[in-house]
């Protein structure tokens, strides 16, 4: 059994309806509407996003969910697959997990009106059903979203980033929205605000991990045979490369944003840097960190009694260190 599969075990027959109450909540009268959003629930990923709020729920009320869990669970996948079809269009993508994006289909015109689409129909869901304290988790996290697409877009031009402001641009980016996951699912369950936003530090935890994880394979050789340096030909400011950056000499820095900026088409440049960041300590660092925050994330579930739901969580953190891609 695969790990996906051994984290869903205590969760499937909840997975299974929420397949199928995800499918309800996108229906539309328009037709082509219809055909978009079938082609999109056919084409699902991982579904880490239910998952985590599935069990986080279970894991926080002792093995419970309700109908305000499913509800929140469609809403994040909504959300989530909104800003999904508006990065593609963003980002002029034509894939998306293997398969034509919404605009290589049917162009950037549909792609962003089918994206309006499932924001207003999350928006709605959950109005309708008076979870007005659901809403403000999801809010607060696409609100959050923009703001670190934002700031890495205005801090991406200047290759002077420190790590703090790293920090902050992947917690919103990435983070922001697990983290969302755990809250509401800790939210629809129970009312100890506390331990809500235990499980929403929980979440930010695992998503930083799972972004610093995401910066190593543009030097790891494992996933696709050979480091594929994407994040340097897009100029994307990642740990590792920041790390080094901060901590060689001036002449070494000069050369490394020099070939950042001006050589990074050029495959034989992109290797060498690949090559300077590998040997100055870049991913060693990275790791380290990235396992911090594993940790960090592992100790806020200590106080939780044990039982399925939170040794697939734990399951489910280490999985985001370990995933081969």
């Amino acid at each position: 059994m695969n790990i996906t599969s051994q984290i869903k075990q205590p969760i499937f027959n909840e997975m299974e309806l929420f397949e199928k109450k995800f499918h309800e909540s996108m229906t539309s009268k328009v037709a082509l509407l219809n055909r978009i959003t079938y082609y999109i629930v056919n084409r699902k990923g991982k579904q880490m996003r239910p998952m985590f709020v599935f069990l986080t729920a279970k894991m926080v009320s002792g093995g419970t969910v309700n109908e305000r869990t499913y509800r929140g669970a469609s809403v994040i996948e909504l959300i989530h697959t909104a800003t999904l079809v508006h990065d593609d269009v963003v980002d002029d993508s034509n894939r998306r997990r293997g398969f034509f994006s919404i605009n290589a289909l049917w162009k950037n015109k549909i792609a962003v009106l089918v994206g309006d689409y499932l924001l207003s129909k999350g928006l709605l869901l959950s109005i309708d059903n008076g979870d007005f304290d659901l809403l403000r988790i999801i809010s607060v996290a696409v609100r959050e979203m923009s703001e670190g697409e934002l700031l890495q877009i205005e801090k991406a031009r200047r290759l002077d980033i420190t790590e703090d402001v790293y920090y902050e641009i992947i917690r919103k980016k990435t983070a922001t929205l697990i983290a969302a996951c755990c809250a509401l699912g800790a939210k629809s369950v129970i009312e100890d605000d506390a331990q809500v936003e235990n499980m929403r530090k929980f979440g930010e935890l695992i998503g930083m991990a799972f972004q610093i994880k995401d910066d190593l394979f543009d030097y790891s050789e494992e996933a696709i045979g050979k480091p594929t340096g994407i994040d340097i030909k897009e100029q994307k400011m990642t740990l590792p490369l920041i790390h080094v950056l901060n901590t060689c000499t001036p002449q070494e820095k000069k050369w490394l944003i020099n070939s950042i900026k001006n050589h990074n088409k050029d495959k034989k440049r992109v290797k060498e840097v690949i090559a300077f960041v590998k040997n100055n300590n870049g991913l060693a660092y990275a790791e380290n960190k990235m396992v911090q925050f594993q940790q960090e994330a592992l100790s806020l579930l200590e106080n939780f009694q044990d039982s399925e739901f939170k040794d697939a969580l734990i399951l489910m953190v280490n999985y985001v260190i370990e995933r081969k891609k």
